[in-house]
C-alpha cells in the first residue's frame, strides 16, 4: 500500500511538460498560380458543377479578408482579361481557349466604352440604372460604380456612337493601365470592370449553393478559395490562389504523395506539408503572394485528385504542426534519401537542430517501387572538363574524380577533381556538387561502387580501414576466415559485383574514378535528403505499422507533433 502511495506522490513529478499547440499568424494562403514569365493575357474560370453558382466581386485585404463590393454575376463561367483589344481563340483539340490581344481572333472584345458620367455608391444603385441602357455594364473604379455602355475598338467608334445614340451626358472612357475587364468567356460580353489603381486589385470568388464549399475550374484544376488578378506591371494578368491552409494541403497531398498510400504516410506527409507552408510564408512576397506551385515550395494542383483517403488524412491531422522548443519547423522533405538523411549544414549553410542526418533503413524495403531509385551517370573526360569549364573553371583536362570527405551518414559531403596538369577542383555541399556532376543526391559513388584506395568501411558509413587491414569472410556456418591474397570482390547495391581490394583494383578501375575510361557515378535515391523521405514514409507505415507521429519523430530530431 505505502509503494502505491508513493508512486502516486511522485507521479506529477515524472508528467512530461504540456505542449503549447502551435498557432498560425494566418488561416489563408496566398498561392501563385501564373506570375512573371507565367503571366497571362485571360484567365479563365468556371464553377464546378454542382459546387458554386455564379461569382462574387472585391478585393483582398492586408488582412487576407475578401472585402466584398457587393457586385456579382450569374455567369458561371467568366473570363479576366486585360482593358485592351482583345479577340478569342478556341483551345485547340477542345481545350480551354483563351483571349489574346488584337483582332484576328473569334468574338472580339473592345477597350473603349461610353461611360455615364454619374457616379453611384452601390452595384444596386448602378445596376438599377443600367436597365434603360442596351448592352451595359457596371464597373467599379477606386471605390464608385460607373454605367458602362457596349464597347468598340477605337475611340472614334465611341464617340460616333455617343452622337448616334444621342447619349447626352456620356463620355468614352479606355480604362488604364490597371483596369481588369470581366466577360463571358468564348464572347465579347462584358459582364463587369474593375480599377482600383494598384492599391487594390480584383477579388473573385464563387458564390455558394447552400452550404457545399465551392469549388472552381481554372486551367484544368479545380480550386477551393478565391482568386486575385493583378496587372502587376500594367500588362498581363497576376493570378493568385487564396486558400484556407487546411484546403491547401488537401490540394498537396495527392500530388506530393499517391493518393492511395497509407493512411499514416499521408499524415505525417500532410503534417510536414502544414508546417513548411506556415514556415515559408512571404517566401514570394516580392511578387505578392506566400508560394508557388513546384517543387520550389510544395506541389499544389487543387482538388483534382483529392479524395476521400486524402482529405481523411488531412481532417484527422487539422491544426496540427511540427515544432522544435515550441517554434515551427521547416519541414524540408524529398521523394527519397538513397538510405540516409542528412544535416542541414552539409546541405545547406543553415544549421536547424531538428534536421539532422539518420540512417534510413525503411527505404530498402521499397526500393523496388521507387521509380529510378537507383541511378548511374557517366561522363568521358572531355564531357566533364566541358563542364567544370562552363562553370567558370579555365581547367585542362579532368583526369580523376574522388570522393573527398563523407558525412556522418555516409553522405557525399566533397568531391575532388583534378586536371592533367596537377591542379585540383573541389565542390562542397549539395549545390556545388549537383553542378560539378548533376548528381541527384549526395548518396553516390564514383568510379569502382565500392573502392577507393583507403577508404574500405565497416558496419557504417564512419568506421574507416586501413589499406593495412588484414579482411575476414564470415562463412555460412558463422566461422570467420582470413580473406587470400588476390582480388577481393564485393555485391554492390546494384547486384554488381565489384573488386574492392587486391590486384584486379587497378587505378584505372577504382582510384581515378573511371571505368574503361569513362567516370562512372553511381548512386540512390532523389532529393536533398532533409528531413523525411516520402518513400520511407510509405514504408514505415506500410510494413511497420508505424503512426504518422512516429514517422516525423524518426526524421526530424526532438521535435513534438501538435
Amino acid at each position: 500500500m505505502s509503494l502505491l502511495i508513493t508512486a502516486g506522490a511522485l507521479a506529477p513529478l515524472s508528467q512530461p511538460k504540456s505542449q503549447a499547440a502551435y498557432i498560425p499568424p494566418v488561416s489563408t494562403l496566398r498561392i501563385g498560380l501564373y506570375y512573371n514569365t507565367s503571366e497571362l493575357p485571360s484567365a479563365n474560370l468556371q464553377n464546378a458543377g454542382g459546387l458554386g453558382s455564379g461569382f462574387e466581386f472585391g478585393y483582398y485585404d492586408d488582412n487576407r479578408d475578401f472585402i466584398s463590393i457587393g457586385a456579382w454575376t450569374d455567369e458561371n463561367s467568366i473570363s479576366m482579361v486585360m482593358d485592351r483589344n482583345m479577340s478569342w481563340y478556341p483551345g485547340e483539340g477542345g481545350g480551354a481557349g483563351e483571349y489574346r490581344e488584337g483582332m484576328d481572333g473569334g468574338p472580339t472584345l473592345g477597350c473603349f466604352h461610353i461611360q455615364v458620367d454619374a457616379w453611384y455608391e452601390t452595384f444596386e444603385q448602378a445596376k438599377a440604372d443600367a436597365e434603360y441602357y442596351s448592352d451595359s455594364f457596371i464597373k467599379y473604379d477606386s471605390g464608385l460604380f460607373y454605367i458602362m455602355i457596349n464597347q468598340y475598338t477605337t475611340r472614334t467608334e465611341a464617340e460616333n456612337a455617343i452622337w448616334e445614340k444621342g447619349l447626352a451626358g456620356c463620355s468614352v472612357n479606355a480604362g488604364t493601365s490597371n483596369t481588369i475587364a470581366v466577360v463571358r468567356t468564348g464572347t465579347n460580353k462584358l459582364v463587369f470592370e474593375f480599377d482600383y489603381g494598384s492599391a487594390r486589385y480584383l477579388g473573385v470568388r464563387p458564390k455558394r449553393i447552400n452550404d457545399e464549399k465551392p469549388e472552381t475550374w481554372f486551367k484544368g484544376y479545380k480550386y477551393c478559395g478565391g482568386f486575385q488578378y493583378a496587372r502587376r506591371n500594367g500588362e498581363l494578368l497576376t493570378v493568385v490562389n487564396y486558400v484556407n491552409i487546411e484546403d491547401y494541403v488537401k490540394g498537396i497531398l495527392p500530388y506530393e504523395m499517391n493518393n492511395e498510400w497509407p493512411l499514416e504516410a499521408l499524415k505525417a506527409q500532410a503534417c510536414c506539408s502544414r508546417s513548411y507552408a506556415l514556415s515559408s510564408l512571404n517566401k514570394h512576397g516580392a511578387n505578392g503572394f506566400d508560394l508557388c506551385t513546384t517543387e520550389d515550395c510544395q506541389v499544389y494542383r487543387g482538388r483534382e485528385y483529392a479524395n476521400d483517403w486524402t482529405d481523411r488524412a488531412v481532417n484527422e491531422t487539422e491544426g496540427m504542426y511540427v515544432t522544435y522548443d515550441d517554434e515551427l519547423c521547416t519541414t524540408y522533405y524529398a521523394s527519397s534519401n538513397g538510405g540516409a538523411s542528412e544535416n542541414s549544414e552539409n546541405v545547406w549553410n543553415e544549421t536547424l537542430p531538428y534536421l539532422r542526418g539518420v540512417i534510413d533503413p525503411y527505404e530498402a524495403d521499397v526500393a523496388p517501387k521507387i521509380p529510378n531509385y537507383y541511378w548511374t551517370i557517366t561522363y568521358t573526360p572531355d564531357q566533364i572538363t566541358q563542364r567544370i569549364r562552363n562553370l567558370g573553371y579555365s581547367c585542362s583536362t579532368i583526369v580523376s574524380i574522388a570522393v573527398s570527405a563523407y558525412t556522418a551518414s555516409g553522405n557525399v559531403f566533397s568531391i575532388t577533381l583534378k586536371d592533367a596538369n596537377g591542379s585540383n577542383y573541389n565542390f562542397t555541399k549539395r549545390e556545388d556538387i549537383y553542378s560539378a556532376l548533376g548528381v541527384p543526391t549526395q548518396h553516390f559513388n564514383i568510379g569502382n561502387a565500392a573502392y577507393v584506395a583507403g577508404s574500405i568501411f565497416v558496419n557504417d558509413p564512419v568506421q574507416m580501414l586501413n589499406a593495412d587491414s588484414v579482411f575476414y569472410a564470415i562463412d555460412g556456418a558463422g566461422i570467420a576466415t582470413t580473406v587470400p591474397d588476390g582480388p577481393m570482390y564485393a555485391i554492390s547495391e546494384l547486384g554488381d559485383v565489384d573488386i574492392v581490394s587486391g590486384e584486379g583494383a587497378t587505378d584505372e578501375d577504382s582510384r581515378d574514378g573511371k571505368i574503361n575510361g569513362v567516370f562512372f557515378i553511381s548512386g540512390s535515391g532523389r532529393g536533398h535528403s532533409l528531413g523525411m523521405s516520402q518513400w520511407g514514409a510509405y514504408s514505415m507505415a506500410e510494413y511497420y505499422g508505424m503512426d504518422f507521429i512516429e514517422i516525423i519523430k524518426f526524421y526530424y530530431t526532438g521535435v513534438d507533433v501538435g
